[in-house]
């Protein structure tokens, strides 16, 4: 079992994952990084200096100035600021990740792209069924005359 399970965790299919898993991780941080420290500030300045993180409501009923007096306060609250945050985040997540896929497909479609077909160099003869040059006039097999070619 034990030999099993190192074959199963040296494939290359296993490492792969967890390469992406790791550069996944860090990716997350960078958009993360993105929406919180530069599009949301942004946003707050376009709605009015709204704060999203500091957006709640406070479930005691009590109006608190910012979500940390609330919590510290020990009440309970709807965080909707970052829900909205968290939004915002998963869609330029989901944005860059569909501009990656679309890089790495086009490159795919490049590198996979079908050759272009190669000018035939030989020819059947039509008497012996043989392989001629394509240019020959006679067969070198049968000896018999070959029929000009067309263009």
């Amino acid at each position: 079992m034990l030999k099993e399970f190192k074959k199963f965790a040296i494939k290359g299919n296993m490492i792969d994952l967890a390469v992406g898993m790791i550069i996944g991780s860090a990716f997350n941080k960078i958009v993360s990084s993105l929406v919180n420290d530069i599009i949301m500030p942004l946003l707050g300045i376009l709605t009015g200096k709204v704060d999203f993180a500091n957006l709640f409501i406070a479930l005691d009923g009590k109006e608190y100035e910012t979500l940390a007096l609330a919590e510290e306060a020990g009440v309970a609250c709807v965080r909707y600021g970052a829900f909205i945050a968290g939004i915002i985040d998963f869609i330029l997540m989901a944005f860059v990740v569909f501009l990656f896929v679309r890089q790495v497909n086009k490159l795919r479609e490049k590198m996979t792209a079908p050759e272009p077909a190669k000018a035939p160099t030989t020819k059947v003869c039509p008497f012996c069924k043989s392989e001629i040059a394509i240019d020959a006039t006679r067969c070198p097999h049968c000896t018999s005359e070959q029929p000009a070619q067309t263009k």
